[in-house]
């Protein structure tokens, strides 16, 4: 079984699927959660109400996705041959019953993960988000989603404020509140937080997020590219493909954060930008990630994320290959490394700015043949010498 972990990718174990959920509650406490899944078009929103499928509506998708009861946690029976053309992706939430009257958590929840199956068989992925001290009712555990005529399953773990009718309506059910005796006065809650995905596909597209509390927290740059193949490119010898930013502080101070040279930064102190994990080839389910401290974000002017492909022969096109930006309360921004030039090695990504306090993000995807060729496009102005990993 493969652990997944957040913004991790791997195909499915065939097209007839069976998404399982599991999770503890700590005796003598009044906790209800509830799985639900959610059929969605290219828009981000379900064609219709029967797109949302759950305990009280368990059957969607011309019969391709079934709700059943399994331990007590529920399941999904997914036939991925019958899902209709038009649905782009079928995401796995779960939510806790009543959380805002009860004042409950996800954080009140053990050992929770979220597994694919073939049907009839043992779980093939795996992904346990972690809830430790989490303040959201709701939460996206994983989503299966088309690429190129082929189905993939991705650990999302992204956290949603208010419960299972919130949810619903963010991905466009409309949904009828039970009638509830009148409770006593309360100021207002705030207004719910749209946390669909952001993709951004246009050169110099921006997306600018605010602060949603006392800080960020801890914002993940998550690089992932197509598994499978012999090599990364279909050859014999698998590419090196490494994560790395130019980073610029408030007070001047600049530098880079990349495997080459051992750069590898911190996450606790300056620059306040860590790596980990160096993926040579490929494999490791998670690619790379470069976390970013929030807390300290009004120190960071600005970080440049690139890709870079230290060894083997380019071949962009052939790569798939993806980040993904994620904080805690805020939707997830998507950027594709599309086209490509293999007559280049690096690719920037995308270019990260604190713009007064919130964090702008905007779309690069601009590839040049190295860090130095970068540097000088963006205007950074740092010294560069040769230097190798090992």
């Amino acid at each position: 079984m493969t652990d997944l972990q957040q913004g991790g990718n791997a195909p499915t174990p065939g097209d007839a699927l069976t998404i399982g959920f599991a999770w503890k509650v700590a005796p003598g406490r009044d906790v209800d959660a509830d799985a639900s899944a959610y059929l969605l078009t290219a828009s981000g929103k379900v064609r219709d109400d029967a797109d949302m499928v759950f305990y009280n509506q368990p059957e969607g998708g011309a019969g391709g996705i079934r709700f059943v009861s399994a331990g007590g946690r529920g399941a999904f029976e997914v036939d991925l041959a019958r899902i209709p053309s038009e649905i782009e992706k079928i995401v796995f939430c779960v939510t806790i019953h009543e959380a805002q009257a009860k004042s409950q958590t996800l954080a009140l929840l053990d050992g929770a993960e979220i597994t694919v199956a073939p049907s009839g068989g043992a779980a093939a992925l795996r992904f346990a988000p972690a809830l430790a001290g989490a303040s959201e009712a709701a939460m996206t555990f994983g989503e299966l989603y088309r690429r190129n005529g082929q189905w993939k399953f991705r650990a999302v773990g992204q956290g949603f404020n208010g419960g299972l009718a919130p949810l619903a309506r963010a991905f466009g059910i409309d949904v009828a509140e039970d009638a509830a005796p009148v409770p006593p006065p309360a100021p207002p809650p705030p207004p719910p937080v749209n946390l669909s995905k952001v993709t951004l596909e246009k050169a110099g597209q921006t997306v600018s997020l605010e602060k949603r509390g006392a800080s960020f927290g801890e914002i993940i740059i998550n690089l992932n590219w197509s598994r499978g193949r012999k090599g990364f490119f279909g050859g014999g010898s698998a590419i090196d493909l490494d994560l790395g930013c130019l980073f610029e502080l408030a007070d001047g101070r600049k530098g880079v954060v990349q495997a080459l040279g051992k750069a590898f930064g911190s996450f606790n102190d300056l620059p306040y930008i860590a790596l980990s994990g160096d993926d040579r080839t490929g494999d490791v389910s998670q690619g790379e990630t470069l976390r970013v401290n929030g807390a300290q974000w009004a120190q960071i002017r600005r970080i440049a994320v690139f890709a870079n492909i230290y060894d083997g022969v380019p071949n962009w096109q052939q790569t798939d290959g993806v980040v993904l930006v994620t904080m805690p309360d805020q939707p997830p921004i998507e950027v594709r490394m599309t086209e490509g030039r293999d007559d280049r090695r690096l690719c920037g990504i995308v270019l990260i700015e604190n713009d007064a306090g919130r964090v702008k993000v905007t779309r690069i995807v601009d590839y040049v043949r190295d860090q130095q060729v970068l540097d000088e496009k963006l205007g950074w102005g740092l010294r560069w010498v040769a230097g190798r990993k090992d």
